[in-house]
């Protein structure tokens, strides 16, 4: 074992900060059902945007942007829009204040607000959301709970553990072990103290994360001083063509064998996929998860929107410190470091453990690993929330105790809180290979949610019935779908699974009545969408004149775009830093500070409640 005292000391004393943050702000969770949720509506948008950003700052995705940084060089920063990262600008633009306006309590309580709660489809919409949306927060849970005990693995040999445990544990169940030990740290300070300790604790995880970062960051640059960089021509250059043109060839032909297996070879198609994909998926709004639930939990519409903004300025720049130091000391180092898979393949995805565990100091790995501990604490305890206020709000209080008073709730989210971590580590357990299945999930669920999601917003006509109907068509889809193509296949099957989910939305909206025109005015005058909406605009006028619609269309699609370049100069400025390209480093801060100054006078100044 490599670490040092001063690093596992450094990581005991972070564990030992989030058990009392819990601890002493159980009193303040407990004073009512918003406060342990939702921590009251009252934390200040720049709190919440930093523990956003700390809970996308997982293990997992940033292990994958490291392999994807080392292939692929500066061109990696594309290939994350398949998620979308984009999307945030969207939140930041118009979705998030959209969604705040609801004043809501989580996604399902929103279709309320949208459709009614009598009426055809109404239950079964409100059931497939909150179906949805537990499902894929077990899925993230367990899939977090499983990669956090194998990087675990990598900085604690099972052999220095094994004479301390008073039972037997099955080689191919140590990760899970791990998982287990560490889950339970972040159970303890998100059950006791909600949203206020989930909040707290992701502060205190971002600043390692920052010192961490720029260590890394420092480390990398002083190498490439004394050491040449191999790479192919092309990888410092972030734009593309319609073929990859990317030959490791002399270098490192696993790199090649990467590159043919994740099947972008053609990447000027793969990018224009990807963009459709993404665009739309934008569109759809936010999935029911801990993004929603903080954006719900800010104090207003405008202070939601300045969190989303938020979370782009202080994740990417920092991140990709970090992705694209320990790409350049992997690539440096690549022959050094233990990155055989199980398979007997190179796994790039191990190179982040690897560069941490061989080439760090004492002190700063125990920060570094620190700081990845508490990403899947974030991450884990986010999701968990989410979780809890589904199961709460929308099946207890709706259907098993409507008048419960607060202390019966507050016990209620404890014995939830317990029984979803538990589902989610039975699912890592009795799941032979946790990450196909969970990823099949997870495709699937989201892979089916684009359609019905977008037409709620644009589109009045649409109803309960035909949210339903999409949902649950799209959802079927995805999962044939993900069965039948993987990888990147899936994604450019992507259309006709939106065209398939789209006939499921407009099948149950014409074989049903229009949503109450009292519900939809009331719904336009409160959230205030631009779309399709001129029936209902026509009725909220003639009742009251002095309302003003949404007339932002063209603005916001102005300051999408501005937004998305500007995020991405944010992703690629720390990358050129890293790697010592000065001409394009002060070129495209120089850009993103033009654009800053364009998004100050389009969006920041125009915000409104």
């Amino acid at each position: 074992m490599k670490l040092s005292l001063l690093d596992v000391s450094i990581v005991v004393c972070y564990l030992i900060s989030i058990l009392l943050t819990g601890w002493f702000l159980r009193k303040k969770a407990r004073q009512s059902k918003e406060n342990y949720l939702m921590g009251g509506k009252t934390i200040p948008w720049y709190m919440l945007g930093l523990s956003n950003a700390s809970d996308m700052f997982d293990i997992s995705g940033t292990m994958w942007l490291v392999a994807l940084c080392m292939v692929y060089g500066l061109k990696s920063i594309w290939i994350p829009w398949l998620w979308p990262v984009f999307n945030q600008v969207f939140n930041a633009v118009y979705l998030s204040k959209w969604l705040r306006r609801s004043n809501a309590t989580t996604g399902a309580e929103w279709l309320a607000s949208r459709f009614g709660s009598t009426g055809p489809g109404t239950k079964s919409s409100h059931a497939i959301i909150v179906i949805f949306a537990i499902i894929s927060c077990l899925g993230f849970m367990a899939y977090g709970f499983i990669g956090l005990g194998k990087f675990i693995e990598v900085f604690v040999p099972w052999r220095l553990v094994q004479p301390y445990v008073p039972f037997n544990v099955p080689a191919q169940f140590i990760g899970h072990f791990y998982g287990i030990v560490f889950t339970l740290f972040a159970v303890f300070y998100t059950v006791i103290g909600g949203m206020h300790s989930i909040v707290l604790g992701d502060l205190i995880k971002y600043v390692l994360m920052v010192i961490g970062c720029i260590g890394i960051a420092i480390i990398a640059r002083q190498q490439l001083e004394s050491n040449p960089l191999l790479v192919p021509e092309g990888w410092k250059d972030p734009f593309f063509g319609w073929r990859l043109d990317l030959s490791w060839q002399g270098i490192l032909p696993a790199a090649d064998e990467k590159i043919a297996g994740d099947g972008f070879s053609l990447f000027g198609l793969f990018f224009m996929m990807m963009l459709f994909k993404g665009v739309l998926s934008s569109l759809a709004g936010f999935a029911p998860n801990y993004d929603m639930q903080k954006t719900l939990s800010a104090r207003s519409p405008v202070d939601a929107s300045k969190m989303a903004g938020f979370v782009s300025v202080v994740l990417f720049p920092v991140r990709y410190l970090m992705i694209a130091g320990v790409a350049v000391l992997g690539l440096l180092y690549f022959h050094n470091l233990p990155l055989t898979g199980d398979s007997g393949k190179i796994d790039f995805e191990r190179v982040l453990p690897g560069v941490i565990n061989n080439y760090l100091p004492a002190g700063l790995m125990g920060i570094v690993l620190t700081a990845l501990l508490g990403a899947f604490m974030g991450t884990f305890s986010g999701t968990l929330n989410a979780a809890q206020a589904y199961i709460v709000n929308d099946i207890y209080l709706r259907y098993i105790n409507p008048a419960a008073a607060t202390r019966r709730l507050i016990h209620v989210n404890y014995f939830v809180g317990l029984m979803v971590v538990a589902t989610g580590i039975l699912i890592g357990f009795f799941a032979r290979d946790v990450n196909s299945i969970l990823q099949w999930i997870v495709s699937g669920l989201w892979g089916g949610y684009t359609a019905a999601n977008i037409l709620k917003w644009y589109w009045w006509r649409f109803n309960a019935k035909g949210f339903y109907y999409g949902m649950a068509v799209g959802v079927c889809g995805a999962l044939v779908m993900s069965r039948l193509f993987t990888g990147v296949e899936y994604l450019y099957w992507f259309p006709v699974l939106f065209l398939i989910s789209l006939a499921g939305c407009l099948a149950g909206t014409f074989t049903a009545p229009p949503t109450d025109m009292h519900i939809l005015v009331k719904f336009y005058s409160s959230v205030r969408p631009w779309g399709w909406w001129q029936p209902v605009k026509e009725q909220a006028l003639e009742e009251d004149p002095s309302f003003k619609p949404n007339r932002e269309f063209k603005r916001d699609m102005f300051n999408i775009v501005i937004g998305t370049v500007a995020q991405t100069c944010l992703t690629i400025v720390p990358m050129y830093l890293v790697l010592g390209m000065k001409k394009e480093f002060f070129t495209t801060a120089a850009l993103l500070l033009v654009l800053g100054f364009i998004l100050k006078k389009t969006w920041w100044n125009k915000l409104e409640n």
